[in-house]
């Protein structure tokens, strides 16, 4: 699995969802990458698209409530990062729907969502960790 340790920004529940996104992808790399036939690997791709647009939803409502709670001064910004993330899943939704599921745009997801994840959990929820300890609590 793609999660390591120091992603966790000691937010229990935040922590726990973001690994199961890092369970999630990872998980969905693996299909895409093996060599079963692209007919047996459709559901797969079908229940992760499903399931990032459900999930994630559920995530960023509860990762923005936690920010709201704490005062979390780039809000906004996290805020505009998760819709555009939003966005780019549901973009990819519209493409298969309309073009079916081609190999070369299923990889092309699965890049986008293991980049995407590593880059905003990695990079920009780790701040929110660094302000509630800065703030001399615990996150």
């Amino acid at each position: 699995m793609m999660w390591k340790e120091k992603y966790r920004i000691d937010v229990e529940l935040i922590d726990e969802q973001h690994q199961e996104l890092f369970k999630r992808v990872s998980d969905f790399l693996q299909i895409i990458q093996n060599e079963d036939s692209w007919e047996d690997k459709l559901e797969q791709v079908k229940e992760t698209m499903a399931f990032m647009q459900e999930y994630v939803v559920v995530h960023f409502n509860e990762e923005e409530i936690y920010q709201e709670q704490i005062n979390y001064p780039d809000i906004e910004i996290h805020k505009e990062a998760h819709a555009k993330f939003k966005e780019g899943v549901n973009d990819y939704v519209k493409i298969f729907e309309e073009e079916g599921f081609s190999k070369e745009k299923i990889q092309e997801f699965g890049g986008k969502l293991m980049t995407w994840l590593i880059m905003h959990v990695g990079k920009m929820d780790q701040k929110i960790g660094e302000y509630v300890k800065s703030k001399g609590g615990q996150a």
